[in-house]
């Protein structure tokens, strides 16, 4: 089969969910309105978050984490499949490509890590309550955002490099939303069975840990709440915890279908859809999940977006910036 050199020119063509859709318009304003939905929610709890004193604490350092990452993910992605759309144009040159799948799996693979601290500081907030702003101090928050950030991008950087290196054929249709690895894979001209085993092992490696230890976390949790005396404290705990729960089950189930389930399991379709879901629909879906049943983070907004002074860059204080 004849090769194209992907380095010198035409690049690859995303062939994405807007372009299939039976109705491709409005799909493609319903992603624009996740989209600006995705930046103004997670904006605006970042900018709570760093101004308001009441919320200086692990819980919500770690959350802020959450969205810069959900915030930083979805504009990978979705700015240049709208622009795409609206141009009739999808391609996107082999360093464009190298560049979205390493972003990608970067950002994916943090917010992988940190759900699973996240979990674990509210292990620690109910089960141990005492020890909480001991073994939660600020050092050892930066520390798990820290790892999180390095692990996962030395993890990316390794793929990135080793998939990019493969020889592609003339057909350069990505059919997916953005530049990963198993669509990605599909294009090569040489054998890639060896490197899809390990694609497929280092997701499970990196998705089931911190999934059991989410799933440890919680359980350990529920035991600790059903014997608290107080009903107000097991409603408190409840109703954080599954905020929690719900945006870790979005994330590792999405996560799951693309990189730890086989692939005969799922079609394209069906990886077009799911990549939708955890580049646009999360993102936007997060945010809200953890405010509007966080009494804390609603009234900092009340109080953040009533007081023009708040607004003040300077105001930030050094411990989140």
């Amino acid at each position: 089969m004849e090769h194209w050199n992907s380095t010198l020119g035409g690049g690859f063509i995303l062939v994405g969910i807007l372009n299939d859709s039976g109705s491709p318009g409005l799909l493609c304003a319903t992603v624009a309105v996740l989209y600006m939905l995705a930046l103004t929610s997670n904006g605006l709890l970042l900018l709570v978050i760093s101004v308001d004193a009441r919320l200086h604490a692990p819980m919500y350092l770690l959350l802020g984490q959450l969205s810069l990452m959900d915030l930083l993910f979805t504009s990978v992605v979705t700015p240049k499949a709208l622009v795409d759309f609206l141009l009739g144009e999808s391609t996107i040159s082999f360093g464009g490509c190298a560049l979205q799948m390493f972003l990608a799996l970067a950002l994916g693979g943090a917010e992988d890590l940190l759900l699973a601290f996240m979990a674990y500081d509210r292990y620690v907030a109910i089960c141990h309550p005492l020890s909480y702003m001991v073994l939660m101090r600020p050092g050892v928050c930066w520390l798990l955002v820290a790892t999180s950030w390095v692990l996962a991008s030395l993890n990316a950087l390794g793929h990135t490099l080793y998939t990019m290196h493969y020889p592609f054929c003339r057909s350069r249709k990505i059919s997916h939303l953005l530049c990963e690895i198993p669509p990605l894979l599909k294009l090569a001209c040489a054998d890639t069975s060896g490197y899809e085993l390990m694609v497929y092992v280092m997701g499970v490696t990196f998705l089931i840990p911190p999934l059991v230890a989410v799933l440890a976390s919680y359980a350990l949790i529920l035991f600790t709440v059903l014997h608290m005396p107080s009903r107000e404290g097991r409603r408190k705990a409840l109703v954080t915890c599954s905020s929690h729960l719900t945006v870790a089950g979005m994330f590792y189930g999405a996560a799951t279908v693309m990189y730890v389930l086989p692939s005969s399991l799922h079609s394209p379709g069906q990886d077009r859809i799911t990549s939708v879901f955890y580049t646009v629909v999360t993102p936007a879906l997060n945010p809200l999940i953890y405010s509007l049943r966080n009494k804390e983070v609603l009234g900092a907004w009340r109080r953040v977006l009533g007081s023009t002074c708040k607004n003040n860059p300077a105001h930030l204080p050094i411990f989140f910036l």
